[in-house]
């Protein structure tokens, strides 16, 4: 599309594009003279047999003149984001052999480099490289561990900067969500942008970002890629990237302009350890192939818990010697060295206390003697005692080894059944926060109101006439109706549901409004007048003598409460019937029917037998 505006012949094939467009630029590459002059397709269409033959033919006409390959960091398997149909692109030299090709890429080290080279077949190649410093950008390591609210601590950030363009980077979908809600709250304009929302929710999300209606974009770090907009003057990682050719990139969309801007990585030892796990899992799945990742985690770590330079960390990584001394003080490490070293000793300290305070000793024998060989094992914030047996019950060693560990297993032997009650406190631990994190919780509640209140405010002002609608009413209205319709399936649905009412009411007449908020519209001036709610309860607690809780359903009595004006009179609801009785009711009709019928049949089955003979 960039190409377009500036007069050149571009076009792009995918699977997103409908049918017709699709066959309207295969018909121009199979004409004469093809008026497309730049075609963007991906690896897995130029895997395909069809599109293989396509680019042969329009090779024997003359018409092929060069084959681009971006992203080329992806086909060698040291790059960061490796992909195997990238990887299978050095067919094209086997079937295009005097095609010249063109590898492009901003994050090769120069092991990746040479890979690119050899896996394209590229024969004396030449090679065109820039420096990778970025002389604008500021780098920037904040320690969550030494802040007491990290949220706050970025929210304070980002006010202190001002209107500005900026990008921050989650590692999960609900940090995504809960984050884009905090900076809401707090006043700075920003949306939340993951895989989890539907594609047209993402679309408008994007668009409201690319056309500065919204000032900060809170993504996942897919997000990213072919994203070219220029003014971005903050680039933050909320949690730590997995190597530092991800931070490279990621930091790199800010300043495109050359215009000082900014790099800031929040560093925690807790993501630390849940990247680690992330990347240990990944390299027993992918096996020879992904030989690297925990090597190249190791570079993004010392970056983070280093006290040099940062800049001159980031250059050398890709092979690029670097002087400190040039950096003129564009990181914190060299503009205000104390206080980093200060803040690296405290984490240091913090993370020596955690762990010391999180360990218990088990001795090899029953006997405890200053010789005796120990074992570091189990996560434990007071360690009461050294004997091998007393282990709590919150431990969750008991279900599995009994109420005492046996005194005539070895110490292996312990440490499995250690090993695997930890594993199940942690799972179930685990199963408790992913659902409290899809809570809706209230803080996105009252944020969500008042996105809706800031719309509909917008909306009345446009149009002048609609003065019966309670603003502040009418939006509590809008956001119960998106709550009660959402709050079992996840904040993520609500959240999309609230976005889509937002959209509605931006493009709602006068007649809509009164129609959809007539609950809250106020009738001559009066209170407004509220529709009868129905309030179900399906549950009575009783208590038993022996003091525990028996929760029973109650289907045969309802409990039905009326809310009305004082004007209205109430209105007496029909009794709502259970399952059970109207099943049994349906067993009594057709058994009635049934007997009536039985009883029609042997009447008149005389005239029946007449009627036929």
């Amino acid at each position: 599309m960039a190409l377009k505006e500036k007069g050149i012949a571009a076009e792009y094939l995918s699977s997103t594009q409908a049918t017709l467009v699709r066959n309207k630029i295969h018909e121009d590459l199979d004409s004469g003279k093809p008026s497309v002059r730049l075609l963007y397709v991906t690896p897995e269409l130029i895997a395909t047999k069809g599109f293989m033959l396509k680019l042969r033919k329009l090779h024997s006409r003359g018409l092929l003149n060069l084959i681009a390959i971006d992203e080329a960091h992806c086909i060698s398997s040291w790059g960061h984001d490796f992909r195997l149909s990238y990887r299978q692109l050095s067919t094209l030299r086997d079937s295009l052999a005097d095609v010249p090709v063109l590898a492009l890429t901003a994050t090769a080290a120069p092991k990746v480099q040479k890979d690119v080279i050899d896996s394209l077949s590229l024969r004396n190649p030449l090679v065109l490289k820039s420096s990778f410093n970025r002389p604008n950008v500021f780098y920037e390591v904040r320690y969550k561990d030494l802040i007491d609210n990290a949220y706050t601590d970025l929210g304070n950030l980002l006010k202190s900067c001002g209107s500005i363009c900026a990008i921050i980077y989650c590692l999960e979908r609900t940090t995504c969500d809960d984050l884009s809600v905090h900076l809401a709250s707090i006043g700075i304009s920003s949306a939340a942008y993951h895989a989890g929302l539907n594609s047209k929710l993402r679309s408008t999300v994007l668009d409201d970002w690319l056309s500065s209606k919204k000032q900060v974009f809170v993504a996942t770090v897919a997000f990213g890629m072919g994203i070219d907009k220029k003014d971005v003057r903050m680039v933050c990682h909320f949690n730590i990237p997995k190597s530092m050719e991800s931070f490279y990139q990621e930091s790199g969309r800010a300043g495109r302009d050359q215009l000082p801007s900014r790099s800031v990585l929040y560093y925690g030892v807790d993501d630390r350890k849940k990247m680690e796990f992330l990347l240990r899992n990944s390299e027993n799945k992918k096996s020879q192939s992904s030989k690297k990742p925990t090597s190249d985690f190791e570079q993004i770590v010392k970056y983070c818990e280093g006290s040099g330079c940062r800049r001159k960390k980031i250059l050398e990584s890709f092979g690029e010697e670097f002087p400190a001394q040039q950096c003129k003080k564009t990181c914190d490490a060299c503009k205000h060295p104390n206080q980093v070293a200060h803040s690296l000793e405290e984490l240091m300290n913090t993370a020596s206390r955690r762990h010391s305070s999180s360990r218990i000793f088990i001795t090899s024998s029953n006997k405890m003697t200053n010789e005796g060989h120990y074992s570091e094992f189990w996560n434990r914030n007071e360690d009461g005692s050294n004997s091998d047996e007393e282990i709590s019950d919150s431990d969750d060693a008991k279900s599995l080894a009994g109420p005492k560990l046996s005194k005539k297993l070895g110490l292996d032997e312990k440490l499995v059944l250690l090993e695997q009650a930890e594993e199940k406190y942690y799972e179930r631990n685990k199963q408790v926060k992913k659902s409290e994190k899809n809570a809706i919780s209230e803080v996105l509640r009252e944020s969500s109101k008042q996105r809706l209140l800031d719309e509909l405010t917008r909306v009345l002002q446009q149009l002048a006439s609609v003065k019966e609608i309670d603003s502040q009413k009418a939006c509590e209205f809008l956001e119960n109706e998106c709550y009660r319709k959402y709050s079992k399936a996840g904040k993520s649905f609500y959240y999309s549901q609230i976005a889509s009412t937002v959209r509605w009411l931006g493009t709602a007449s006068r007649d809509d409004l009164m129609t959809r908020l007539s609950s809250v519209v106020s009738s001559g001036g009066g209170e407004p007048i509220k529709e009868p709610l129905l309030v179900e309860h399906s549950e009575n607690v009783e208590e038993e003598d022996d003091g525990k809780i028996n929760t029973t359903e109650s289907h045969d009595e309802m409990t039905q409460e009326l809310v009305v004006s004082p004007s209205r009179s109430p209105i007496k609801l029909p009794h709502v019937p259970s399952f059970s009785e109207f099943v049994n009711r349906r067993k009594i009709k057709l058994n009635t029917s049934a007997d009536k019928s039985s009883e029609g049949f042997d009447d008149n089955k005389p005239a029946k037998i007449m009627k036929l003979q």
